[in-house]
């Protein structure tokens, strides 16, 4: 069995929430360049793991985790801290996985700082990137002042100029990963890298892919407390009824047999909400359909929607929030779910969709493509609808086909089957992720 440690910022959000479960193991001083700063490491266990909470009030006890004008030098401090944690708490870890640019310093620091003392010196590192246009780029004005790097650890770190932390993780870990195999395969290329694609090149012979899980526990059609009727794939009838509410909630003119398109979402370009602009008049106007749309993001996306639920009064409906509970009525009630992205690392709501037998029409890209087949009608294989191109009629062409295999009863019957079928669970992906581990060692 492995013995697995979380290591993260205790952030005003935890703080808040946290219970008497949590004990503190250890105060002290992190010193990072000319500074020496406060560190608490709280402890607690869950499910059988070690989490470690990094407590620091000047770092961390803010409102936005991210986002801050000092992340560099915040995300410096919890990387000096997470290796100064093992020593802390005498846990030397066989291998430390970290995520993102926000952890690269701990890679850095492992590898450039600390690999000379025995203790260390065994330590492997696996690097995943989720997405990667966050790179943590920085003048390299603050090498020193700010990240504690040496003239020597220039060369690692600078890219175009820039300190880019991201960049210094992956050239200094002994294994990358991406949370979707062909994500790992886009980002060798120009169109997917931004900018990093020599770098990934240089390093292809540590990279890999696994795809991420979903929390099917929380996300069960069968048991969620936040839809109106339960189902699961073996009796379906509760759908029907969360349908009806989720007409009901959008005011569609429409009956229960007319299809109900989502999309759940940031309102971001990236998501392909240029295509779906392009389009939504045209498959509105055209079609016996209902379009929904849940998310906040670009004010011109917002308005823009705003003004096709205005165009369209009954069949678009638009909420502008994020909102939790209702995202699972828009997953439950709905009869396909819209995800048109230019680029996605991996994609969760094209799997907690398919959870609650609503049919994933994606773009061949990153984790949808490797989570998403297309449905073949003559033998019934597929869990979906997908299309190549980012092009909007492609796009358009594809949902007018899901229309058409809609109004065959038992060709969808089937299909919804299909979708609920398939394992999006951590299982798969913890399997995968035991064997890189042990293929480190």
């Amino acid at each position: 069995d492995a013995d697995i440690r979380v290591v993260i910022p205790m952030y005003k959000k935890i703080k808040d929430s946290k219970t008497d479960k949590s004990k503190l193991v250890f105060e002290g001083d992190v010193r990072l360049a000319w500074r020496n700063q406060y560190i608490g490491i709280w402890e607690t266990e869950l499910n059988g793991v070690t989490y470690y909470f990094i407590d620091n009030e000047y770092y961390f006890n803010r409102d936005m985790m991210y986002g801050n004008f000092d992340d560099g030098e915040r995300f410096a401090f919890f990387g000096k801290a997470v290796v100064e944690l093992m020593s802390a708490v005498g846990f030397f870890p066989d291998i430390m996985h970290a995520n993102d640019w926000q952890s690269a310093l701990a890679v850095i620091y492992l590898k450039r700082k600390y690999s000379h003392i025995s203790e260390f010196s065994d330590i492997k590192v696996l690097f995943t990137i989720h997405n990667i246009e966050y790179q943590g780029k920085y003048d390299p004005a603050i090498l020193g002042d700010v990240f504690e790097l040496a003239e020597w650890d220039r060369g690692v770190v600078e890219y175009n100029k820039c300190i880019n932390l991201l960049k210094g993780a992956v050239v200094c870990a002994d294994k990358v990963s991406t949370v979707s195999e062909r994500y790992s395969h886009e980002i060798l290329t120009e169109y997917y890298s931004c900018g990093l694609h020599h770098i990934l090149r240089d390093c292809k012979d540590k990279l890999s892919g696994i795809t991420n899980g979903i929390d099917i526990g929380y996300y069960n059609p069968a048991s969620d407390p936040d839809i109106v009727c339960n189902f699961d794939k073996n009796k379906m009838s509760g759908k029907k009824q969360n349908k009806e509410e989720l007409i009901k909630i959008c005011s569609f003119d429409c009956s229960v047999e007319t299809p109900v398109i989502a999309m759940v979402s940031r309102l971001a370009a990236h998501k392909g909400f240029d295509l779906v602009k392009r389009v939504l008049g045209d498959l509105i106007s055209n079609n016996d359909v209902c379009f929904a749309l849940l998310g906040t993001g670009d004010s011109d996306l917002e308005d823009f929607f705003v003004q096709m639920q205005n165009m369209f009064p009954g069949k678009v409906s638009v909420h502008l929030e994020f909102n939790k509970k209702l995202s699972k009525l828009f997953y439950a009630g709905a009869d396909m779910f819209l995800m048109p992205s230019k680029s996605e690392p991996c994609g969760l709501s094209q799997m907690i969709a398919s959870r609650y037998g609503t049919v994933p029409i994606v773009r061949e890209t990153g984790g949808l493509y490797d989570t998403i087949k297309a449905y073949n009608e003559y033998t019934g294989a597929g869990n979906g609808f997908s299309f190549a191109n980012y092009n909007a009629h492609e796009m358009l062409s594809v949902i007018e086909y899901a229309l058409l295999i809609y109004r065959d009863k038992t060709k969808w019957k089937n299909l919804v089957r299909n979708v609920m079928s398939v394992d999006f669970s951590w299982n798969n992906s913890a399997a995968k992720y035991a064997d890189l581990y042990e293929s480190m060692l």
